[in-house]
Formats: structure tokens, sequence, C-alpha cells
């Protein structure tokens, strides 16, 4: 495949990565066992591995800082080296998998090569096995990053893996003929805006609504200069991770939708901020009325799949952990994404991300650092939503019994939060600093709390509705003016 160059907020997660901010997004799936051997294994995946020719090209960076990096096929790949194998210490357990988890998530990826791998666990409890799949944000954005891990499996049990395609690296340019491209292209940018440009001018009133859009945006974003309440979700961070989940159910979700209101992103943020606010409490901390989250917004044409890299913006919301009610919390979120997507931050956000597209490379790594690290220290976490396929998936036969995905930290959020949803399930993966981040117990027990606490709310509602219907079913035929239905009898 020929060299492509990263995008802007791809290359920039190339340059904030450091010792301790490793930006590889994953995924953590449980099959239902035996797992397959280590022929069939690399088989099945090596027969998928033209649908995703990113799984065999590496980053070349180009020299003096002249451009962002490229994609190059890989001269040396081996997928031997991406697909592992290991085992879980007896008992084989949940926690044995999330400690396991943890230990892989805490290493970065070898930039000489292509940046993922996948690790097959054996020797769990109850037949099971599980797959973690690890991927560079730079490769992919979550909705991205769901079609590559999901390309190897199957929606039949039976389903047959064909052949491998046959596929030869194409050579690498040299570093001459990097600089020249990038050279190249940076000439080229005035053009581009210029067409771009000329495009406006043939739909004024369009180009005019999307700059008075973006403008809202900018200003909304002028406010996060706010500093967020100080809380133990954020601090310096170390190398290493603790990783852990919670779950829910679509269903769930949906009656608790339909009777208090809101949409499924709502009742999910309300439940993390049920569980944010436990944690806090637990660990003994006094209780803000808000922490600040950074949510990433899917800016993906609809439909489009299979083109894997970065296409995300971003929005702020302030989760009410102050709260204690949780239909009060719901409530607020609500109230407050409606007013967020008036404000267009997503927009403002892609703008700024062209926007970084058009300065040198040097500038873009020294500023994005900068600029990431400013962001940073103005949110509390990261939550993330990504939705997952309805139905049920194979991997070579073995049915997938449930997935949990996995966000980075960086900079001093010691706490992320990812949401993927599977086959009628809600998994919520936490992902938190090793060190510094306090007992996660309590936060996914809150979560699960949370969704718990709605349903049961949104179920009592819905109970007195049934009893007002009933009454005023019962009310309607007793009204004056209904007369009962004479006998067959009549007056002589």
């Amino acid at each position: 495949m020929a060299p492509t160059r990263l995008g802007p907020l791809d290359a920039t997660f190339l340059h904030v990565e450091d010792g301790v901010s490793h930006m590889h997004i994953g995924s953590i799936s449980l099959f239902a066992g035996p797992a397959p051997s280590e022929h069939e294994l690399l088989r099945v995946i090596e027969a998928h591995l033209h649908r995703a020719p990113r799984y065999r090209q590496c980053v070349r960076f180009v020299p003096l800082q002249a451009g962002r990096p490229v994609w190059v096929d890989d001269p040396h790949f081996r997928l031997g080296y991406h697909v592992r194998r290991t085992a879980l210490p007896a008992p084989g357990g949940d926690e044995e998998l999330r400690r396991l988890v943890g230990r892989v998530m805490s290493q970065q990826l070898d930039r000489h090569r292509p940046l993922w791998e996948m690790w097959v666990a054996e020797g769990m409890s109850g037949g099971r096995w599980a797959v973690i799949v690890k991927m560079h944000h730079a490769m992919v954005d979550g909705i991205s990053g769901s079609d590559l891990s999901t390309l190897v499996l199957d929606e039949r049990p039976d389903a047959e893996a064909g052949p491998p395609q046959p596929w030869s690296p194409e050579p690498a340019p040299g570093d001459a003929r990097l600089v020249a491209d990038a050279l190249a292209e940076r000439l080229r940018l005035p053009l581009d805006e210029g067409r771009a440009a000329l495009r406006a001018l043939a739909d004024p009133l369009g180009s005019a609504q999307a700059a008075l859009d973006v403008a809202h945006g900018l200003a909304a974003y002028a406010g996060l200069l706010r500093a967020p309440a100080a809380t133990l979700l954020n601090g310096p961070i170390g190398p290493h991770r603790r990783w852990r989940w919670a779950r829910a159910r679509v269903a769930e979700v949906k009656e608790i939708r339909s009777a208090l209101g809101g949409t499924g992103n709502d009742v999910v943020l309300a439940a993390i901020a049920g569980g944010l606010r436990e944690l806090l409490l637990a660990a003994g901390e006094p209780v803000p009325e808000t922490v600040r989250t950074m949510v990433p917004v899917s800016v993906r044409a609809r439909g489009e799949h299979g083109v894997f890299d970065n296409q995300v913006s971003t929005m702020f919301a302030d989760l009410p952990v102050g709260l204690a009610d949780p239909v009060a919390r719901l409530d607020a979120v609500h109230a407050q994404l409606r007013h967020l997507k008036g404000t267009h931050e997503a927009e403002a956000g892609r703008a700024l991300v062209h926007l970084e597209g058009l300065l040198p490379e040097i500038v873009l790594l020294l500023g994005g650092r900068a600029v990431t690290g400013r962001a940073q220290r103005t949110v509390n976490t990261v939550t993330t939503n990504v939705p997952g396929p309805p139905h049920t998936l194979y991997f070579a036969g073995r049915r997938m019994l449930e997935t949990f995905p996995y966000v980075p930290i960086a900079g001093h959020l010691r706490i992320g939060i990812a949401i993927y949803s599977y086959d009628g399930a809600i998994a919520f993966g936490i992902t938190a600093d090793d060190e510094a981040a306090p007992d996660l117990g309590p936060l996914c027990g809150g979560i699960e709390r949370g969704i718990a606490d709605l349903l049961e709310a949104a179920r009592h509602k819905q109970a007195g509705r049934s009893r007002r219907r009933r009454a005023t079913g019962a009310a309607r035929e007793r009204e004056p003016g209904d007369r009962p239905a004479r006998s067959g009898r009549t007056r002589p």
C-alpha cells in the first residue's frame, strides 16, 4: 500500500505520548472455549488482514520535521510478533484477567513495527478464554477501532475463513523523497484552501451558518479556562495501569429513557456521575458540585466504515456529582448536554483540528504537547461512548460472550471511562493510574447502582402512570349520563 500521511490529530496522538502517557486504545473480549490452536488462530487472522491494510503498516517520521509522519508498509511484517499467547494463573477468574490487562496496557507499543498487539489469554475459569487487543490511537478512533477489532469476527458460528490474500510490501520511500513530498504538500495547501473558499462562495448561506456554528463553539471553549474542581481524579501519573469493569443492559437504559426522558447517553453519563460521587465519598474526599469530563464526539460521516483514522472532536460536560438523587442527576445531565449541542463545541473542535493541519510539523510537535497539557488540566476525567454490534459475533466458531473497552489516560488524568455496547449489553471499562488512583470498586459499583436506581425510579413512575390510567378509565365508566343497559323485560 502506498505511503499515507497521518492526519493532524493522528500525529498529535504520537507527539503527546511519553514515558507515562501511553496513547493506545483497546478491547478485552471473553469467548466460550476452548481457545483455538496457534495454527487456527493465525490462519483466521491472516485471512482477514487484507481488509485492514493498517495492520501491516508502521509509522515513518519525516526528517527535519518537514511534515507529518506517514504510514508505510512494514518490510519485515510478521504476524506472529503481534499475536501473542499467555495463560492466567489459578484460579483464572475475572480478577486475574483484569490484572493481566493492567500489565499489558502498561507497556508502550513498539514504534518500529505496526502499532497493534493481540494477546490470547487461556486458563480462564468456566471454560472461557480472552482476547486483549491494543492499538495506538494514531491508527484509529473509537468508531474505526471498533471496526478494526471486529474485522476478524463473524456473524455465524459456521463461517469459514477463506484463504489469505497474497501480499508484498510496497518499497518504502527514502528520506529525500519524504522531505520532498512533505514540502510539496505544504505548497499545495494554499491552493486547496482557495478551492475550499470557492466552494464556500457557491453556498454562502450554508458557509455563513457553518462559520457561525464554529464561532459559537469557540466561545463555549473559552469557558474551559476556568479550572475544574480539585479532586483526587487529577494529579501526576506513572506508567502503570489498573483496569476494571462495570455492566448494564441496553434494555434497562431504554426503559429508563422511555420513563424518565433524556437520551441513552444521558442515562449512561448520569450513572457515571453517581459512580464518581461514590468514589469520592469512599475516599473521604469532599464532593464538589460537578466534575468536568471530556466527551469525544465522532464527526465521521454516517455509514463511513473501513477508514482507519481519527475523525473525532470534543465536548466538555460538567457531571453533577453533588446531587444525591439519581433522577435529579439525570435531569441535570440531559439539560446540560442539550445545551452543549446548541453551543456547537464539536464543530469548533473539528475546525481547530483543521487549522492544525496547516501548521508546520515542528509547531505541531511542540504546540501539541503544550496544548494537550493545558487541556488535561481543564478537565477531571474522560468518558467516551462507542456503539458496538447489537448482535452476537463469533471467532472461529467460538461465541464472543462479552467485550469491554479500554481508554488511555494521559497528562494529569488519573481515571478514564469508556463505554461500549454489544449484543444487548453495555460494558464500562475503567482505566486508572495504578499508583495514584484510589480503589475502583466504589466507582464500578456506583455505576451499576446508578443504573439500578434509575431503573427503579423509572418502573415506579411507570407503575404510577398505569394506576392513573386505570383510575381514569374506571371514572369514565361511572360518568353521569352513562345509563346502565336495560334488561330484556318491557313494561306492560
